[in-house]
C-alpha cells in the first residue's frame, strides 16, 4: 500500500555522497564518517515512510548504534511532517515528539526544518507554522532550514542573499546557525575551509556561523583534537558562539542519553569544560529565558555565549564549573 508513496517521497542515497553533493573532498575515512551521517539519516526517514506505528518505528530507530541514532530520529521527523502535510497521517510528528521520539526532541525540530525547506506554502510562511510547537525548540526548525538550504543547494548560492530570505531578523540569525552547520559537511570538516567561507559571510551573521560549526564539529564529530584546538582559534572573537553551538552538542546528547567521545573532546576544547557541565550549563541559562521575547531560542542563545565567554575565560585560568542538572527542555509543552 505505501509502494507508491515510497517512490514518490524516497530519496536516493547517492543524494548524501559528497560527489554528487559537490562538497570537498576529504580524507577517505573522514568522508566515509560524514557521508554516514546523511545515511542514517535517509535510513530515518525511510523507516518512518514504512511504520505507521509509532512504538514499531522508535524500535526500528532504536536499531541504530547508539552514537548515531539522533541522525535516524531527525530522518524520521523529516519524513512524518511530510506525511502530516500531505494528509496522510494527521498530527503524527506531534505525537512522535510527545511520547516515543521526546528524548530527541533537539533533533526532531530540526528534522521538522528539512521538509519545510521543501514545502514551499510553509516556507514562505514558517514563523507562524513553527507556533504550535515548543516555545524554545521550535526555532530549531528554522536552523533545519538553514542546514538544508546549504546541503543542498550550496553550489547553486553560496553565498545566501539575507534580504531574498522571508525570515524576520531573528530567525536570519537562527537560519545562519543551520547553514554554519551544514558547512560542516559542505567542506569536509576542513577547519581552514569552514572559517574562510564564514569570512565571506555578512558580518552580522559570522557569530551564527560558527555557533553552527561548534554544533556541528561536537555531534557530528571527525576531527582529531588538534583540529579541534585549531577550530577554535579560526573562531577567534566567535570563540563564545562557537562554544555555544558545542554546548547545545552536548545537551542533545545528554537528553538522548547517547553521549560520544568525540562531544566529550570538543565540550573539553571548546566549551572549556566537560559535556555534563555544558550540558547542564543549558539547563541553567535555559531556565533564564524570557519566553515573551521576540525569539526565545536567540535569547537562550546570547545568554548561554555570555555564560561561555566567562567559562572559557575561568577555564583559562584552572578553575573548576559546578552546575545542577535540569529537565526543563523535556517538561515544558509545545505552545
Amino acid at each position: 500500500m505505501l509502494l507508491p508513496l515510497r517512490q514518490f517521497l524516497t530519496i536516493d542515497v547517492k543524494e548524501v555522497e559528497f560527489v554528487r553533493r559537490g562538497f570537498s573532498p576529504s580524507s577517505a575515512e573522514l568522508q566515509d564518517h560524514l557521508e554516514n551521517v546523511g545515511r542514517i539519516f535517509l535510513h530515518g526517514y525511510h523507516a518512518a515512510l514504512e511504520h505507521r506505528d509509532q512504538t514499531t518505528l522508535a524500535k526500528h530507530l532504536d536499531q541504530i548504534d547508539l552514537e548515531h541514532r539522533g541522525f535516524a530520529y531527525e530522518g524520521a521527523a523529516m519524513a512524518l511532517t511530510l506525511l502530516d502535510q500531505m494528509s496522510l497521517r494527521r498530527n503524527s510528528l506531534l505525537r512522535f515528539m510527545e511520547s516515543v521520539g521526546k528524548q530527541h526532541i533537539f533533533m526532531l525540530h530540526v528534522g521538522v526544518g528539512w521538509a519545510y525547506a521543501r514545502l514551499p506554502w510553509l516556507r514562505r510562511r514558517m514563523e507562524a507554522a513553527i507556533k504550535k510547537f515548543h516555545p524554545v525548540l521550535r526555532w530549531l526548525v528554522i536552523d533545519g532550514y538553514g542546514f538544508h538550504e546549504g546541503y543542498f543547494h550550496w553550489k547553486d548560492r553560496p553565498e545566501p542573499e539575507v534580504r531574498s530570505l522571508q525570515l524576520s531578523e531573528d530567525a536570519r540569525h537562527v537560519f545562519f546557525q543551520g547553514l554554519g552547520r551544514s558547512l560542516w559537511f559542505i567542506k569536509g570538516a576542513n577547519v581552514g575551509e569552514v572559517a574562510a567561507t564564514i569570512t565571506r559571510f555578512h558580518p552580522s551573521y559570522r557569530g551564527d556561523a560558527w555557533s553552527g560549526a561548534g554544533l556541528a564539529c561536537a555531534y557530528a564529530g571527525g576531527l582529531a583534537t588538534e583540529a579541534m584546538a585549531r577550530l577554535q582559534q579560526q573562531a577567534g572573537v566567535h570563540a563564545a558562539a562557537l562554544a555555544q553551538g558545542a554546548a547545545f552538542a552536548a545537551k542533545a546528547r545528554d537528553l538522548a542519553g547517547n553521549a560520544a567521545q568525540h562531544t566529550e573532546v570538543a565540550s573539553q576544547i571548546l566549551c572549556g569544560m566537560p559535556a555534563s557541565q555544558a550540558a547542564t550549563l543549558c539547563d541553567e541559562t535555559c531556565n533564564k529565558v524570557n519566553l515573551l521575547h521576540p525569539c526565545p531560542y536567540q535569547h537562550w542563545r546570547k545568554l548561554l555565549q555570555e555564560a561561555m565567554f566567562s567559562s572559557l575565560g575561568t577555564f583559562k585560568r584552572g578553575q573548576s564549573h559546578e552546575h545542577s542538572i535540569s529537565s526543563s527542555l523535556v517538561a515544558a509543552q509545545p505552545h
